[in-house]
């Protein structure tokens, strides 16, 4: 690792296919004091692998031969790259794409269209997490059990999401167990917290349509979650309800192998 005044130089390799995306996102990164490398398929992310192995990776889901996720799972089953972190982009409103990114082991994913300073915070976070990780390889292995490339768990606030299992975990241990519809409805929550989501997005992902004027089922699926979570649910302070807009949980967030 080179370093410049005692600050490490920061390698990104992009991997995308569509030219216009990627060398914008290379001269806002080259903007912001790293150093890029670009890759437009399988073909060219493994030979700049080869030439230099990246701080981090940013892989877009959608590519024609090999998709980001078929890179991801053979990133993460090769004992060169399997423990560098991976950012996935992705163009598709549909969590499908983002569980599958992160259970076969992306650190992270940002969708498109993105704002470059979201991209550039997650950036120096992973990269922030994997350096610490270096430092201290025990912390690792407690968060990931090695080799198990599958989110298990996903913390928020006080709570754990068991993703095996489909039950919430208290503070105490104790295990909450959910209907398949609130997992389902959390878990979405979850992929995409601390951002507003509109009625209109809970309802295609829960049901597959948009909701009617009438339709009252995300409410409730709202209401039964606050019960579970919220220490009162008639003053939530984790799901907040925007007006006209939709419902925002807000929590730090962390994905646990």
């Amino acid at each position: 690792m080179f370093m410049t005044d005692g600050i490490p130089e920061t390698h990104v390799l992009v991997v995308d296919d569509d030219d216009a995306i990627r060398d914008l996102l290379c001269d806002f990164l080259q903007d912001n004091q790293m150093i890029t490398h670009q890759a437009a398929d399988h073909t060219q992310m493994w030979q700049r692998l080869q030439t230099h192995q990246p701080d981090v990776i940013i892989l877009d889901i959608n590519m024609p031969q090999r998709n980001g996720i078929e890179l991801c799972r053979a990133l993460r089953e090769s004992p060169d790259y399997r423990l560098v972190p991976i950012i996935m982009l992705t163009a598709r409103t549909s969590s499908l794409d983002t569980i599958m990114g992160l259970e076969t082991g992306a650190d992270d994913y940002v969708a498109k269209p993105f704002e470059p300073l979201e991209l550039l915070s997650r950036i120096r976070s992973v990269i922030r997490r994997a350096r610490m990780h270096a430092e201290n390889p025990s912390h690792l292995n407690h968060e990931a059990p090695a080799d198990s490339g599958v989110i298990r768990f996903i913390s928020f606030n006080t709570w754990t999401l068991d993703i095996q299992n489909r039950t919430l975990i208290d503070q105490s241990n104790t295990s909450i167990p959910l209907s398949n519809a609130e997992f389902k409805f959390l878990r979405f929550m979850l992929l995409h917290a601390n951002r507003t989501l509109s009625r209109d997005q809970l309802m295609e992902e829960m049901h597959g349509r948009e909701a009617g004027p009438f339709d009252r089922s995300i409410d409730l699926q709202i209401s039964r979650l606050r019960q579970k979570l919220e220490v009162d649910s008639k003053s939530p302070s984790m799901i907040k309800t925007l007006r006209n807009e939709g419902y925002l949980l807000t929590a730090d967030v962390r994905y646990l192998k």
